[in-house]
């Protein structure tokens, strides 16, 4: 009894932390839109960040070379992705859509953020809490659109051929 309460505990944690990192990153995209006004004045903050985070010292030479070359280069493109992609994530993961590769594309962004220099107690939780995601994502799936449209079997790590029973040979040459 108290393995099967300790399993319950486990998937209703894992499904809130799910629901509440969608909801951080649902949240930082609005933010964007609404406070930071990337979209009624378009690249403006975006370029600023970009050129502050090429002039701290914690940020790798080749990342550096990415802003210069390319950020910089394609700013209206990020200034209107970054957010409706954080809104899509965020949605898809407090649904529980698409999980996996929901959390994959946080943690490309959380890298990058990294990157230009911006480490805090906040993307390190985001950070490890998108690994934690993963690490449980059978238990993940509790709550969630993958489950309900049988996505989480077709993702599934188990080895299908395991599942069949195994026949010997001989009893195959006999058969036959």
């Amino acid at each position: 009894m108290s393995a099967l309460i300790n399993r319950v505990v486990l998937q209703l944690l894992v499904t809130i932390m799910r629901i509440l990192f969608g909801v951080g990153w649902l949240l930082a995209g609005i933010t964007k839109i609404s406070e930071k006004h990337w979209f009624s004045e378009p690249g403006v903050f975006i370029e600023n960040y970009l050129l502050t985070a090429v002039e701290k010292p914690n940020v790798p030479e080749i990342y550096k070379y990415f802003i210069e070359h390319v950020a910089l280069d394609h700013v209206m493109f990020f200034n209107y992705t970054i957010p409706i992609v954080q809104i899509i994530v965020g949605i898809c993961l407090i649904v529980g859509f698409m999980i996996i590769p929901s959390v994959f594309i946080c943690l490309f962004m959380h890298v990058n953020f990294i990157l230009s220099g911006n480490m805090n107690l906040i993307s390190l939780t985001l950070y490890t809490s998108a690994f934690a995601i993963l690490f449980f994502i059978q238990r993940s799936y509790v709550f969630s659109l993958d489950r309900y449209f049988g996505i989480d079997q077709k993702l599934s790590f188990k080895n299908k051929n395991l599942e069949e029973p195994v026949i010997p040979k001989r009893l195959i040459k006999k058969i036959s």
